[in-house]
Formats: C-alpha cells, sequence, structure tokens
C-alpha cells in the first residue's frame, strides 16, 4: 500500500463522520444519525455486527454463531449517504484530519473512536499465548472447539492423567462472562456429557472459575453475588475467591493460593482494555488502556475527535475511573453523540449515564438481576435476562433463531450445536 493512495468514498456535500468499530457505540451512533445532513463512513474489520453479550452461548454450543451475527450492509441498508469499508486502521493524523488504512487513507471532518476493547492479560505472556478469550465470535468458535477436540482426546485415551487434563475447564474471572460460562457448561456437564462420552462416566467434567476479587459478579450487589455463588456451588462449579493466576503453559494453572490445577482448557473473562490505532497522544490514555474525553465525549485536545463506548474514559464524580464497559454505555453514549453533532456546540448537552440495572444468568431458569434497590432472583430473573438480550438481538431472523433455540433448550437442556466445524490449533 502506497501511503498517497486515497480510498474511494462517493463524493457528498454533507460533513463526514467517519466511524471506527461497528460495535454498540458505533451502530447505535450510526443509527440515530440515519438521513441526517451527514455522510457516515463506518469501518470495521468484520463485515457484521457481533451481539457479545451471547458469545458464551456460542462457546457452550448453545447458539450457532450465525444467531448473534448480523452483516453491517443489511442494517443500513436504506439509508443515505452512508459508507461501509472493511479495513483494518492503522493510524490517525490529526493535523491532515485522516486516518491511514490497510487499503489507504481516508479523510474526515469529524472522526468517532468506537474501537472497543480486547482481552487484558495484565502482562501473563504465557497465560495469554495457552489461553482463549471470549471477546469476539472467532473466540467463542476457539473455545468450542477446543473443548470439545479435548474431550475427544479424552474418550479415545486409556490413561488416566490424560482424562482429567482434557475435561478439566478452567474460566479465569468471575464477571458476567465468567459465571455464565461457567453456569452453560455445568448444564453440559449435567445433561450432555453422560449421553455423548458414556466412556467418560467415571471422569466428569471439571469445572473451575478463579477469581482474584473476593466474590463473584463484583459490579452487582452484594445479594446477587451471593445467590449466584450458591447456584454456581449447586451446580458443581469449583470457586476459587481471593485467588489469582499466576501462570499457565497450556497444562498447569498455577494460582496464587499455590494450587495447581491441571487442564488443557482454560478460558479468560477476567479483564478487557481499549483499543484503538495510534496517533492519540499518550497523556490522552488513561489506565486500561482508554481515552480520556470530556462531557461530550470529545477527545481532549482535539476538535474533532471522539471516543464513546469501551473505548472511551469519561471520568465523573459518579464515576471517576471511567463508565461501566458494557453495552448499555455504549449505546447511550453513541445516541448522545449524535444529538450533540447535529446541534451548535454551543448547545450541546453533556453526557449523562442512565444505570437501567445488572443482569446476569446462571444457567436454565437461574438468573440474578439489580434494579436500584430492587433485587431478583430465579425464574423471574431468568424471564427479564431473556426478554432484553432478545429485543437487544439484530434482526427479526436472528431474534426467532434465539428465540426458538432458548424455547428448544428450556425444554429439552439439549445444545445441539455441539460441532466442531473448524478445528482449533494452540497459538503456541
Amino acid at each position: 500500500m502506497t501511503e498517497s493512495k486515497a480510498v474511494y468514498i462517493p463524493p457528498c456535500k454533507h460533513p463526514r463522520i467517519v466511524i471506527i468499530g461497528a460495535g454498540f457505540a458505533g451502530i447505535h451512533l450510526a443509527k440515530a444519525l440515519k438521513n441526517k445532513p451527514f455522510q457516515i463512513v463506518l469501518i470495521d474489520k468484520n463485515n457484521f455486527h457481533q451481539f457479545q453479550p451471547l458469545l458464551y452461548q456460542v462457546a457452550t454450543s448453545g447458539l450457532e454463531p450465525d444467531s448473534i451475527v448480523f452483516p453491517i450492509r443489511k442494517i443500513f441498508r436504506n439509508y443515505k449517504h452512508f459508507v461501509f469499508r472493511m479495513t483494518d486502521v492503522l493510524s490517525i493524523n490529526s493535523k491532515n484530519k485522516s486516518i491511514t488504512t490497510d487499503i489507504g487513507i481516508i479523510n474526515y471532518d469529524h472522526l468517532v473512536l468506537a474501537s472497543g476493547s480486547t482481552n487484558n492479560f495484565y502482562g501473563l505472556k504465557d497465560v495469554e499465548s495457552n489461553s482463549i478469550g471470549l471477546k469476539t465470535i472467532q473466540e467463542s468458535l476457539d473455545i468450542r472447539s477446543n473443548i470439545l477436540q479435548n474431550i475427544e482426546k479424552a474418550n479415545q485415551s486409556d490413561d488416566d492423567a490424560t482424562r482429567r487434563l482434557n475435561t478439566a475447564i478452567v474460566i479465569i474471572g468471575a464477571g458476567p462472562a465468567g459465571v455464565e460460562t461457567a453456569g452453560a457448561f455445568a448444564e453440559f456437564k449435567k445433561f450432555i456429557y453422560p449421553k455423548d462420552y458414556p466412556e467418560l462416566r467415571n471422569f466428569p467434567l471439571q469445572i473451575h472459575v478463579v477469581e482474584a476479587g473476593k466474590r463473584v459478579l463484583s459490579a452487582m450487589s452484594d445479594k446477587s453475588s451471593k445467590d449466584s455463588l450458591k447456584d454456581l456451588e449447586k451446580m458443581q462449579v469449583i470457586v476459587h475467591l481471593d485467588t489469582a493466576i499466576k501462570s499457565y503453559d497450556g497444562k498447569t494453572v498455577e494460582l496464587s493460593s499455590g494450587e495447581t490445577i491441571l487442564s488443557s482448557n482454560l478460558i479468560w473473562t477476567a479483564g478487557v482494555k481499549g483499543q484503538f490505532p495510534d496517533g492519540i497522544e499518550s497523556k490522552n490514555i488513561t489506565p486500561g488502556n482508554r481515552i480520556e474525553v470530556d462531557l461530550f465525549n470529545k477527545v481532549k485536545g482535539h476538535d474533532s475527535i471522539f471516543a464513546i463506548g469501551d473505548v472511551a474514559a469519561m471520568q465523573t464524580e459518579d464515576y471517576p475511573r471511567g463508565h461501566p464497559m458494557v453495552a448499555p454505555t455504549a449505546i447511550q453514549q453513541g445516541q448522545h453523540l449524535a444529538k450533540n453533532l447535529q446541534l451548535e456546540e454551543v448547545n450541546w448537552k453533556p453526557f449523562k449515564y442512565l444505570d437501567k440495572g445488572s443482569l446476569a444468568t446462571i444457567g436454565k431458569r437461574k438468573a440474578v438481576a439489580d434494579f436500584g434497590k430492587l433485587h431478583f432472583r430465579g425464574k423471574f430473573a431468568w424471564f427479564i435476562w431473556s426478554t432484553v438480550h432478545l429485543i437487544s438481538i439484530s434482526g427479526f431472523k436472528n431474534k426467532l433463531r434465539v428465540g426458538l433455540n432458548w424455547v428448544n433448550n428450556y425444554v429439552s437442556y439439549d445444545k445441539g450445536n455441539r460441532l466442531i466445524i473448524r478445528k482449533y490449533k494452540p497459538k503456541s
């Protein structure tokens, strides 16, 4: 690629807003600007939007990937002055108001960084090399294939050590993703595993959750945390609290408690960090690799660069370390920025996050929900969780697919998607 090469963008008389990232923040910003006097150029390395809250269901054989991804071009099919380019963004040149991608240069009038977050392994290189994160649809498919492949290895072996190694699953992190993944694997262990692998009747799946903090679901209420822990323990999930991972070589998990766990299946859900192209000054980058923004989501020191969603660190009295890196924050910031961009800057309104509550599911008919001082547990919370997620999925066909799949699972506990479509090859 030559640096002087410009990416073809159809000419337009309106100001150009370039949005990097088709996650919740970028998608909802673009939707809120439908047919407004702007040219919207949306950039992503994939040609689809993925519904991240349900990645764990793909990883645990509950859903097929097609159910939770949606083509970007279909979402914006009837939008005027909308352009999509599938490419990786390499760097930002704020002086020239341009970005460099792997297909060329794109100029902008306004640039919005909605590039989201990626796994944060906190410098544990051996863990990063030998584990799989849960941030993308590709990773969720890798988890599914890896675990099923290892169970097949156990089933083909007559060596007890090999069988134990390949039938142990370790999940690092007890936030919503870790708890929901553990609960789904616990149901797999109880209802699917004995039927599919009768030769391993003496080697049941061992499911471990390792959490450095003192409780599971630390961002939720103490009641939800305790209820979730009880549910996990009833489902025979082994929970290690106040315990951090020290190292992992692909077979042995070393913990800060001195304990070791033998496992060939390690899933990382313990932390994330912002991700964005080169070109943002280091003084604007906060802990967690997030970009410091003002109350209008504008990157400090820049008049035409904004950051929204996981990558943005808006420090307020209520959120001194930035808003939670969750979908509702990204959606609200995208919609709010769209409103401001349609006004004169003197009329812009500061962003204020509306916390609509927190939800987590531990399995079928098992969930917790916090709405202010209200707390729900069990079937009712599970119904709320299911309804909220079903409404949020893009596309009628996807909603129908997921809904029918959940009805089938609710009646039969079946996880019909335990398929190794693409074999996983370990990174190291």
